[in-house]
């Protein structure tokens, strides 16, 4: 009787709400007494020991979620329609049992607060939104619906279905995370690692550079030159250290290995290693060596390099040999200053003595520069074809003197470079390093006369002139000649009257210096020559390009004009002087 009571009571209840109760885990719901729960189905029986270890078993949350749904019929007229999973905080679709039903369920769950909660699901009956929920929060909804009205025992399947999905999905989440702590531990102890090894290495490379600085100061601070800062790279990186001008020679080797003799440069070669290695920033390896420019304020002066045929080089050795190209430019450019103005000082003192200065003031000053003038001095001047005689011209001519072992002071003028010089030169060898430095021989040299006092000086420069104009005049115009050789030419000159040359010319040449004049021809030149030649008529008409029978006219028209005899040896002689001094003094074509 009272069963009866209480079975009718729980029909009109679920007839009265007509859907399922809502179930959460961690939710009892009232549970009939033992004696009135009704026995559980053998399917059921069956299938739900299995369905719980499947369920526990797999880690996949999706797949828990398609065990949960695939098994939700068996346990009464139920149907899955969707289920849903929460990740990155907000709900994801899982598997979909009614696909043309998605995106209207999708809609009504979205809305949901995270209880359980009726649905509407198009052409469903009895739609019922179940919360899966676990100690850490919502997991996720299972929406299901019902064909016809579930028993009390079917309802407690489904519940204890869905209590079994809760659960299995709260161990899966909480393996899920602990796997990603543990991914996240293992990721921050790498992490830790690499910067306990980044900071070893900053800690070590800012040692190093701490030592090439003070290594590079302490050289800079003693004063140290171009051989201190190359000793000091050779010692911090063990490298043989080498340091080359602008055009490739040889300044300084430090270290094993230099090679004997240092191999010549090819200029167009070195110019382009030049530009390319200034196109990119840093060191740049060329073969066997680590070149960096030693560059202050853009003006290439010259390389500095590391011999390292092994590519043994790492980051360290990179820094030092940039740190060492710094002070090496700093260095250099300071050294180009200085000498710049000490060629300035000295160009000022060669200038006042060609000028004429106090032999007291120019004694002191030349002191002040290591240059001797109580000695023997000779005055040099010098001029190259193509050559403006320019300030590098200068310092050209001044270490070719250096180099064949003649000190001397250097300034220049519009057209040649002048030289008074310690002690007579030898005959070519200036002349010949000259030609080597500027890869021509075109070039003429006067030399004059000895000079043991200052107040000399002004008058030499004019026997260095007068032999440079009688050497560029000459045949053989390239090369040196010394005013003591001029013979006489040596009375031909500037401290002589020109008054009396001048008529003397003309007594001798008038008439064909005149004819050349209105006629436009080469009557002087043609018998210039022809004295040069020695009266040899074959080589005279081939220095003036011409044919034989052309040069016999030529001379028989000096005779007509001129009535002089061309073998009598004293008319000879004095027509020869004539052209000598026409040509040299009087400035006629040469």
């Amino acid at each position: 009787m009272a069963g009866s009571r209480v079975r009718n009571t729980y029909r009109r209840r679920s007839d009265q709400e007509g859907r399922l109760p809502s179930v959460r885990l961690g939710q009892h719901p009232t549970i009939l007494r033992r004696s009135s729960r009704p026995p559980l189905s053998a399917l059921a029986s069956r299938k739900l020991p299995a369905l719980s270890r499947a369920l526990f078993d797999t880690r996949d949350e999706s797949e828990i979620l398609r065990l949960a749904m695939d098994h939700v019929s068996a346990v009464g007229p139920y149907r899955a329609e969707a289920g849903y999973l929460r990740g990155h905080g907000r709900l994801m679709p899982g598997p979909q049992a009614g696909p043309d039903r998605a995106s209207a369920i999708d809609r009504a769950v979205r809305e949901l607060t995270g209880g359980d909660s009726p649905v509407s699901v198009p052409g469903r009956s009895r739609g019922r939104a179940l919360a899966l929920h676990g100690p850490g929060g919502l997991h996720g909804y299972l929406v299901v619906t019902s064909r016809s009205r579930p028993t009390h025992a079917q309802h407690f399947l489904l519940t204890t279905l869905v209590r079994l999905a809760a659960a299995a999905l709260s161990v899966a989440v909480a393996h899920r995370r602990q796997q990603d702590e543990a991914l996240e531990l293992h990721r921050l102890r790498r992490e830790r690692t690499t910067l306990q090894r980044r900071l070893i290495s900053l800690l070590a490379e800012g040692g190093y550079q701490r030592a090439v600085h003070e290594a590079l100061a302490g050289v800079a601070a003693a004063g140290g030159g171009e051989e201190a800062i190359t000793g000091a790279l050779h010692a911090l990186t063990g490298f043989p250290v080498l340091v080359e001008d602008r055009f490739g020679r040889l300044r300084s080797w430090t270290g094993p290995g230099r090679p004997d003799p240092y191999p010549e440069p090819d200029p167009a070669r070195h110019e382009e290693m030049l530009q390319g290695v200034a196109r990119r920033d840093g060191p740049v390896r060329i073969k066997d060596r680590l070149i960096s420019l030693i560059r202050p304020r853009g003006e290439v002066l010259g390389v500095l390099a590391l011999l390292d045929p092994g590519g043994e080089a790492d980051e360290y050795t990179v820094f030092a040999l940039e740190h060492a190209a710094t002070s090496l430019a700093l260095e250099l450019s300071h050294q180009r200053q200085l000498a710049e103005v000490e060629l300035r000082l000295r160009r000022e003192l060669v200038d006042d003595l060609l000028g004429g200065t106090d032999e007291k003031s120019a004694y002191a000053r030349s002191e002040a520069f290591g240059h001797d003038l109580h000695r023997t001095q000779y005055v040099i001047v010098v001029q190259w074809r193509g050559r403006s005689a320019d300030d590098a011209f200068a310092r050209t001519v001044g270490r070719a003197a250096s180099a064949v072992g003649m000190p001397s002071l250097v300034t220049r003028r519009s057209d040649h470079v002048v030289l008074v010089a310690d002690g007579r030169p030898h005959d070519h060898a200036l002349y010949e390093t000259l030609a080597r430095e500027t890869g021509t021989r075109d070039g003429t040299i006067g030399v004059s006369a000895r000079c043991n006092t200052p107040d000399g000086i002004p008058g030499r420069y004019q026997e260095a002139l007068r032999a440079l104009e009688v050497r560029r005049r000459s045949r053989s115009r390239y090369g040196t000649t010394f005013f003591d050789d001029l013979g006489l030419y040596r009375i031909l000159g500037p401290g002589n009257e020109y008054r009396e040359l001048e008529v003397f010319v003309h007594e001798w040449l008038g008439q064909l210096v005149d004819y050349d004049g209105r006629h436009r021809t080469a009557l002087v030149e043609t018998l210039s020559r022809y004295f040069d030649c020695g009266g040899n008529y074959a080589e005279t008409a081939a220095s003036l390009a011409i044919h034989r029978s052309t040069l016999r006219y030529r001379l028989q028209r000096i005779r007509e004009l001129s009535g002089h005899d061309l073998t009598n040896v004293e008319e000879r002689l004095n027509l020869q002087v004539a052209t000598r001094v026409w040509k040299i003094m009087l400035g006629g074509p040469g």
